[in-house]
């Protein structure tokens, strides 16, 4: 009997570990996954992408969003190596391209194209055979969730804008199309014809 309580209590602790640091398996997409503590290492979502990231505590190691972009950075203990944030005398500058502005970059009206999400519906009549033979599921859902790349997501956002909205970028602080078009893959003077 006590054998059999033991190699039970392995089962479960190898079904609780799988793939990963409590991933694929047990503990998968939910709570220690995608989802609360998610992709990579308490990852995407919550406590997110990366080491504690992308989200609440976020992209790099404790960065974008709260904690945030770089080590500790951009957006309330921010961008750089614990920059702009809290515990300064001084409010510190905002950092737009590389380089820092007085711009109050919280309250800044950034282009409406800069909001997109990175997953879009493909319907069951949008799709390729490949994409048809790749999500089988297409036939009860009637289409797809696909998931874009990074500048395939700024591509499709950008071709939506209007005009207007796409010449906003040359009024951010610090405008620079080089980086912008290394961030985004978007050349925006060129297709802007400026």
């Amino acid at each position: 009997m006590e054998m059999e309580k033991t190699t039970a209590e392995a089962r479960v602790k190898a079904v609780n570990r799988n793939s990963g640091d409590m991933n694929s398996g047990y503990r998968n997409s939910g709570d220690l996954n995608s989802g609360d503590l998610n992709s990579g290492d308490m990852n995407s979502g919550y406590r997110n992408s990366g080491s504690l990231n992308s989200g609440d505590l976020n992209s790099g190691n404790l960065n974008s969003g709260n904690r945030n972009s770089g080590n500790r950075n951009s957006g309330d203990l921010n961008s750089g190596n614990r920059n702009s944030g809290y515990l300064c005398t001084e409010t510190p500058p905002y950092v737009v391209f590389d380089r820092p502005t007085e711009t109050n970059m919280l309250i800044y009206k950034w282009p409406h194209f800069f909001f997109f999400d990175l997953y879009v519906f493909v319907e069951e009549g949008e799709m390729s055979e490949s994409e048809k033979d790749d999500n089988p599921s297409y036939k009860t859902t009637g289409g797809y969730l696909k998931t874009l790349d990074y500048k395939e997501a700024w591509r499709m956002s950008w071709s939506k804008a209007d005009i207007e909205d796409k010449k906003k970028v040359l009024d951010i602080p610090n405008w620079d199309n080089r980086k912008f078009l290394e961030i985004t893959g978007i050349d925006a003077e060129r297709e802007l014809a400026i």
